[in-house]
């Protein structure tokens, strides 16, 4: 087993869609930040995920593409760019991870119900092993979180360190 963490759709205009929105983006950020910790301290691939949509001027270049400024990403961090729900579909994802050895993925990001959900469920179709953190993802709507994480298989923050200190 060779895992990646994925960041999907931490953008910063996603901030703006409504207070439950935000709050939920916030709360995520805090256990995506300490998966991005373990990720790090195990020298294994952290990838982020951006969405593109050019009718909402959500391109590269303009400040609501980028990632949330709370995010503890860096710039060397593989970037992946996708214009649909899963972030398989049309993009280098697949070849990124074969290049890197990975085999499984840890799920995190914005937005739980379509973009996480899909990209679980595309990681699936291609034989990955796709697993969501706990808490690590966002949306506006508690239940859909709650429905996401009930279908999904799941590992918590604790468990994602003391599954990777064999790569530390």
């Amino acid at each position: 087993m060779k895992p990646a963490l994925f960041v999907i759709d931490m953008q910063k205009a996603f901030l703006d869609l409504d207070p439950a929105t935000k709050a939920s983006l916030e709360s995520a950020t805090e256990y995506i930040n300490e998966a991005i910790r373990y990720f790090r301290e195990s020298h294994l691939p952290v990838i982020v995920i951006q969405h593109k949509n050019e009718s909402e001027n959500l391109v590269p270049g303009v400040d609501a593409f980028d990632v949330l400024d709370t995010l503890h990403l860096l710039e060397s961090d593989a970037r992946v760019v996708k214009t649909y729900g899963n972030a398989f579909n049309q993009t280098p994802l697949l070849d990124l991870l074969r290049e890197q050895g990975v085999d499984t993925v840890i799920i995190t990001g914005f937005q739980a119900e379509g973009c996480v959900l899909s990209t679980e469920r595309g990681a699936r179709d291609l034989d990955l092993a796709p697993i969501i953190l706990r808490d690590g993802i966002a949306t506006g709507s508690a239940e859909h979180k709650r429905f996401v994480e009930e279908i999904s298989d799941l590992v918590s923050y604790g468990a994602l360190k003391k599954m990777l200190d064999v790569f530390g």
